[in-house]
């Protein structure tokens, strides 16, 4: 018996409903305790150790130890479920987030940065991952886009908290404040960590709450998936698979591209509104927000559209020539503060939304271990980026200045659009 797309989309909106507020926080809370060094660093430049290459490298080497336990530790998310491995993940970089506060010199900075990329491990592709589980392909971008919205979320609520939190303590004098910023934000990881056992299913045969019927529309839209990948030859299914399709590789290298630019703005964003707008921490806070609350919205509408299109590498292709334009033109005229935030603006809406579209690529051609394997890997690989960033954006700072560091930004995403034009038209 056909079943009516009401009845489909009322399935995947209850499941939705259940599953995407809990991976929705918890984003959040992983991505504010990886970036508030932006922050932190407005209060660490008094310290002595503490310096701009102090900075980059710290803010950098997060992603090598991101990089050298992603694949195993997606595979391990696959073989055991997200229930046991997302709560142990959000438990241990709680906890190493928060111990960022004790650091003293600038090795002991490194070491915790490092270790909280072995923490974080996984998280990010095993939750793309887990949503493959749960969403047939046409539906995934508008998933992948309203969980990774709270990258924005963790913009527009943290930024301002993170600058009330700099500017609140300042007078405290057990901590200072940017070790009571490493604290606080630490707590909300640990906390929900505690709860996410009791909150996600591992798979929909799982689920109590859905229906017999309802499990059943499910498997039918996963096996029709399955079905046209196999009929177009291009299906992987084992460990080695990931490997030796050359789409995996291709697609890491785009999202190294992408990645550049997305934590350029990350990592940076604080310094810039620092230096062409207002020094005041609270006022850095809120201004911040403003790109991420426009990604926010920008994303959400670009993943529907490209999910009805079913255009997936052109609408990413897209995306990423108009950020590379915003950012060149941020940098080209970086003196007129208005017109900066606009660009930026504008650059992270494209980027953000050429991110989450993205990660419906590689689901297209990879299942079961091979798509473990090889989205932790076109992951990892790329997130090599959020180490290349950090330190091209404070070599342009000493031999030029931000401005050029943006103009850079947009020249990778310029490369990441070209290169996924051209794989897209095979």
């Amino acid at each position: 018996m056909a079943i009516s797309s009401v009845t489909k989309n009322a399935v995947y909106k209850k499941i939705a409903w259940r599953l995407m507020p809990v991976l929705f926080l918890a984003y959040i809370f992983a991505y504010l305790d990886r970036v508030n060094i932006g922050f932190a660093k407005l209060g660490m430049k008094e310290e002595a150790w503490f310096n701009d290459d102090v900075f980059a490298l710290a803010s950098g080497i997060f992603f090598i130890g991101y990089f050298l336990f992603e694949v195993p530790g997606n595979i391990l998310m696959h073989k055991i479920g997200a229930r046991i491995w997302i709560t142990r993940i959000m438990l241990s970089w709680g906890l190493i987030s928060g111990l960022c506060a004790l650091s003293s010199s600038a090795q002991s900075f490194y070491w915790v940065r490092f270790f909280l990329g072995v923490a974080e491990a996984g998280f990010f592709p095993a939750i793309i991952l887990f949503l493959t589980y749960w969403f047939p392909q046409k539906r995934r971008a508008a998933m992948f886009a309203m969980f990774m919205v709270a990258v924005n979320f963790a913009g527009i609520i943290g930024s301002p908290i993170s600058g009330w939190i700099m500017e609140s303590t300042s007078t405290m004098d057990n901590l200072k404040p940017w070790q009571w910023l490493f604290v606080l934000e630490a707590v909300p990881s640990i906390l929900l960590g505690l709860c996410i056992p009791f909150l996600l299913t591992n798979r929909p045969e799982k689920a109590n709450w859905l229906t017999a019927e309802e499990k059943e529309i499910v498997k039918n839209d996963m096996e029709e998936d399955a079905q046209k990948i196999s009929e177009k030859g291009e299906t992987k299914n084992n460990f080695f698979d990931a490997f030796r399709t050359y789409k995996v590789w291709v697609f890491a290298l785009i999202y190294f591209c992408i990645v550049i630019g997305m934590y350029g703005i990350s990592f940076w964003l604080p310094q810039i509104i620092e230096t062409i707008i207002t020094k005041d921490k609270l006022e850095i806070g809120l201004l911040a927000a403003i790109p991420w609350s426009s990604a926010a919205v920008g994303m959400i509408i670009f993943g529907r559209k490209a999910d009805q299109m079913q255009q997936y590498g052109k609408f990413v292709a897209a995306a990423c020539f108009v950020s590379m334009v915003a950012f060149i033109a941020s940098g080209l005229h970086n003196t007129n503060a208005i017109f900066v935030m606009a660009m930026i603006s504008l650059a992270t809406t494209a980027l953000m939304s050429a991110v989450s579209t993205f990660w419906s690529l590689p689901s297209m051609v990879l299942s079961g271990t091979a798509a473990a394997a090889g989205i932790a890997f076109i992951n990892s690989v790329g997130n090599l980026g959020g180490f290349i960033s950090p330190e091209m954006f404070a070599w342009f700072k000493s031999h030029f200045d931000l401005g050029a560091g943006l103009m850079a930004a947009g020249v990778s995403m310029g490369i990441a659009g070209s290169i996924t034009l051209l794989v897209s038209r095979k």
